[in-house]
């Protein structure tokens, strides 16, 4: 099995558990401090994400890109360049970030989210800035490596210690105010960082193949040429993460502002941002787990065939990514689409959301194309065009926000259609943008195929849960349900030949199985 499949196989398999595990936080977020609560942590997290973007500077691209570079040439004194740099630039811009934010948080709580109540949630993130700062170089360096192990155990060691926590610490803090509560919430996130910083650098201790700390500030002086390279990658990297950061950081903020226009009380404005983002939009991005693994697996190994100049497995890498969204995209399209209303009330005890996740799950397929399209425009220098493709979208999607959230007729629906549009917009950019570089073929037969499969599994699925289990428990209806579309939908696959024998053999488990038969 080669390093892009083997990598992506560990990184879809902790994906799956972490966003699991996210959702067994989210759930028990929802049950402890209400639909407010989760509106005032969702107020907060957007500014957490864009101090994560400005913090990281897009190094960790940056650095996996160079250092997968480095490693094909055995360059080693190279790659100690590489961290030192970077250790020094994020360690830097924290230590200016950090006291940034605590003097920020009272302004921002007043004045732009309207609430002053989230000065709580912005206060317990700046603990947080320093040790991602540290994490995210040595993710880089992993990845850079191929070696996606590290990353994966951190992400499913800090969930669990996200979940262990939660439910005692907003617990403890609740009687003080649901704004306490939001931040403890919030703390919990910080604390679950620092134990998988804790394992990255314990692994890195063990994996790495030099001494770093030794002559770290000569490296530091000699490394102007390394900075520059650097920076080539992750200023246009950073500046797509900073254009949805930042348009995510506004997104609240113009959403209050447009349902106050419309007429909708500032409270009833966070419960309503708070069902949309912290109930529909987690489930919904569920699945982008896949894309997520793929996006980071194909930063080196296409980075790796580019410097080589191996066309030919560029483009074939870049098939297999697509494929392999299409095809687990879908089946999340249908089973969110068919089982919104009971998978909110299995989750949250209430169906708020459900109507948004049906109106947005169609539209979804688009968003989950979104990272590994980014992913091969980075790997193949083009990151500044990404750059230019999410500024497009942050601006469109902000407009339409505003424009549709201000009137009574649409009200926050006004914001879910406009996170579509802007998503969508992205993505179609992103795809024209690739096919400029990379001429490939376009297999419309196989997804005409797929859409196919969709339409009959998810009517498998729609007539299963009406029909036939009236009688049983809604969990047992609701899983059995979701066997029936994700079997039917499989089968269908294999039958249509969108999944063939040969592929599935390369995956360890059922490799084995094969070899036993």
């Amino acid at each position: 099995m080669s390093k892009f499949l083997k990598g992506t196989f560990i990184l879809l398999v902790a994906g799956l558990i972490t966003r699991v595990l996210g959702f067994i936080y989210r759930i028990v977020l929802a049950r402890s401090i209400g639909e407010e609560g989760v509106g005032l942590y969702m107020m907060a997290y957007p500014t957490f994400i864009l101090v994560v973007t400005i913090v990281q500077l897009g190094l960790p691209v940056a650095i996996s890109k160079n250092i997968a570079e480095a490693e094909a040439k055995g360059d080693h004194a190279e790659i100690k360049k590489i961290l030192v740099v970077s250790l020094a630039t994020t360690i830097t811009l924290s230590i200016i970030i950090t006291p940034a934010l605590l003097l920020l948080a009272p302004v921002l709580s007043t004045t732009l989210f309207t609430d002053p109540r989230t000065y709580y949630p912005l206060m317990a993130i700046a603990p947080a800035v320093p040790i991602i700062a540290i994490s995210s170089v040595l993710r880089g360096y992993f990845q850079g490596r191929q070696n996606m192990r590290p990353s994966a155990v951190s992400q499913i060691l800090e969930q669990l210690v996200r979940i262990t926590l939660i439910a005692v610490m907003t617990k403890a803090f609740l009687p003080y105010g649901v704004e306490y509560a939001a931040a403890a919430a919030m703390a919990a996130s910080v604390l679950g960082e620092v134990v998988s910083l804790i394992y990255l650098m314990t692994t890195f201790k063990f994996k790495k193949r030099f001494r770093l700390r030794k002559n770290f500030f000569q490296f530091v002086h000699k490394g102007k040429q390394t900075f520059k390279d650097l920076m080539e990658i992750a200023i246009p990297t950073m500046g797509s993460r900073m254009i949805g950061s930042v348009s995510w950081f506004f997104e609240p903020i113009v959403v209050v502002h447009s349902l106050a226009i419309a007429g909708v009380m500032a409270v009833d404005a966070t419960k309503q941002y708070g069902a949309l983002t912290g109930y529909a939009m987690p489930l919904l991005m569920l699945p982008s787990f896949v894309t997520f693994s793929l996006a980071t697996s194909l930063v080196p190994a296409i980075s790796e065939a580019n410097s080589q100049k191996n066309y030919k497995l560029i483009e074939y890498r870049l098939q297999q990514a697509l494929r392999l969204t299409f095809l687990t995209g879908g089946l999340a399209v249908i089973v969110l689409y068919v089982l919104a209303d009971p998978l909110m009330q299995l989750m949250y005890g209430s169906t708020k959301g459900a109507y948004f996740i049906r109106l947005m799950a169609p539209f979804f397929l688009f968003y989950y194309y979104q990272g590994p399209l980014q992913a091969v425009l980075q790997a193949l220098n083009l990151a500044r065009a990404a750059m230019i493709n999410s500024l497009i979208g942050a601006i469109v999607k902000t407009a339409v926000i505003f424009i549709l959230a201000a009137q009574p007729a649409f009200g926050i629906t006004g914001a879910a259609l406009g996170i579509i549009v802007g998503f969508v917009a992205v993505t179609l950019l992103h795809f024209a943008t690739v096919l400029k570089r990379i001429s490939f073929p376009f297999y419309i037969r196989d997804y005409l195929k797929g859409f196919l499969v969709m339409g009959a599994s998810g009517w498998l699925g729609f007539w299963l849960f009406d029909n036939m289990l009236l009688s049983e428990p809604l969990a047992v209806r609701v899983l059995a349900a979701l066997f029936a579309m994700s079997i039917s939908y499989c089968l269908m696959l294999l039958l249509l030949g969108l999944i063939k024998k040969d592929e599935l053999q390369r995956i360890p488990w059922i490799k084995k199985f094969f070899i036993a038969k």
